[in-house]
């Protein structure tokens, strides 16, 4: 743990001050990216390749990725894959300046770009994620998860607000370079922060490293298994996750066939949205509860949450609607907030890695497989958006309701979780 008491110390402030920059410049890349593609090509697939192929390397790499963070310097692993990737898009964009008229090889470098970066991003994920309790005190936890949810989504307005103006003025290669650029700032800005960490023994022979590194991959899965009330927080989080897709894919639908609205409403409900997000990460951070209050709280922000999707489909008034929405953020960004900080403080710094690697992959897993469900599934009912949103909705409440009397998860969710049987031999004492 940091020695400094504040939420604010220099490690904190100099991991997310780096993040800001490259955060608003992933946004503003998102969006050059969509918008060359189209105007290089004009085929909608292979943004959705893109997208395929980015979420499989997340899926496949999250474990490995988890143990890779759980054996060597967390501080090494965030300062060496912003740089990576710093590089690779710097080259991305001298590439789409320099031979703009060959298109079939911008696109073959582009594609080569989104898989090495989709890789290197799954090791610096998980590093952040596993790192940040090592640097905050154990009291500001929620807080600092706060902030930094709070700062994803400010980039995510500003980018993409600005996203769309910069390509007309500026020219998509500008936007590569600038991604870039971004990522080597947020290096650079990252090599000056100190993270606490035990570091596993490494084995001599390689053989044997490879061995100790596939059983603590395994371990990764053990732990989870292990401890019931972790167990049933992941349970929560998948089927949250596989039952808020369909909703999210079939909002337009919604918007256009039952509030009788253009395209551009889409956008507005998500923003709203996304206000009640930052708004529920303020509340989680300066929200103070005792024990029992936390494990009511977020147990009911969870039905709660629940309940207001399966309602969403039955409202057809554009006000009531809008508020649902913002209702829907402000309760799910309390949630993210409180899980998030549970997964932090009940895992063993050791470990810590590997938890957020398998969540990575269970999640990324679900989404592709609800997509593609919610797709074939409104269209046998005839886009029926009540009834499906009315049955995810269900569904999430009954899951919810019936882990929350378990009472290993609410003493879980109280922070009073008993350590698991699994334990890294490796680890130095």
């Amino acid at each position: 743990m940091s020695n400094s008491e504040k939420l604010f110390n220099k490690d904190f402030v100099l991991i997310y001050q780096g993040q800001f920059v490259s955060r608003l410049g992933s946004q503003v890349f998102m969006i050059a990216i969509v918008l060359w593609i189209k105007e290089m090509t004009g085929s909608a697939s292979l943004m959705g390749i893109v997208g395929a192929i980015t979420s499989g390397v997340a899926i496949v790499l999250g474990p490995f990725a988890g143990t890779f963070t759980d054996r060597v310097s967390r501080k090494h692993i965030i300062v060496i894959t912003d740089t990576l990737n710093g590089i690779i898009m710097v080259l991305f964009g001298l590439a789409a300046m320099l031979w703009s008229e060959r298109i079939g090889l911008l696109i073959t470098i582009m594609l080569t770009t989104s898989i090495l970066s989709a890789v290197i991003s799954s090791f610096f994920g998980t590093a952040i994620s596993a790192a940040v309790p090592d640097i905050v005190p154990k009291d500001k936890l929620p807080a600092a998860n706060s902030f930094g949810m709070f700062s994803q989504t400010i980039t995510s307005f500003i980018g993409k607000g600005i996203g769309g103006i910069l390509f007309t003025v500026l020219g998509a290669p500008i936007l590569f370079l600038f991604n870039g650029i971004s990522f080597l700032f947020s290096a650079v800005s990252e090599m000056f922060i100190t993270i606490p960490q035990t570091i596993p023994e490494k084995q001599k022979l390689f053989r044997d490293e490879v061995k100790v590194f596939k059983k603590q991959v395994i371990e990764g899965f053990k732990y989870i298994g292990n401890v019931s009330g972790l167990r049933n927080l992941v349970i929560i989080s998948a089927v949250l996750s596989f039952f808020t897709t369909p909703i999210i894919i079939l909002l337009p639908f919604y918007v256009e066939k039952y509030l009788h609205l253009d395209d551009q409403w889409y956008g507005y409900l998500l923003a709203v949205y996304s206000v009640g997000t930052m708004l529920g990460y303020f509340g989680a951070a300066l929200f103070r509860y005792k024990k029992i209050s936390r494990a009511f709280m977020l147990i009911s922000a969870i039905i709660l949450e629940s309940a207001m999707y399966g309602v969403l489909g039955f409202v057809t008034s554009v006000g009531l609607a809008a508020v649902m929405a913002f209702m829907i953020g402000l309760v799910s960004g309390y949630t993210m907030v409180n899980i998030t900080t549970i997964l932090q403080i009940t895992t063993p710094p050791e470990l810590r890695g590997r938890v957020f690697g398998v969540l990575s992959t269970i999640e990324g897993s679900l989404s592709p497989i609800a997509m593609a469900l919610s797709g074939i599934i409104a269209d046998l009912l005839n886009q029926n958006i009540p009834l499906i949103y009315l049955c995810s909705g269900i569904i999430m409440v009954l899951v919810s309701s019936m882990i929350a009397l378990f009472k290993d998860f609410q003493s879980f969710l109280k922070y009073e979780v008993k350590t698991a049987v699994v334990r890294d031999p490796a680890v130095q004492k």
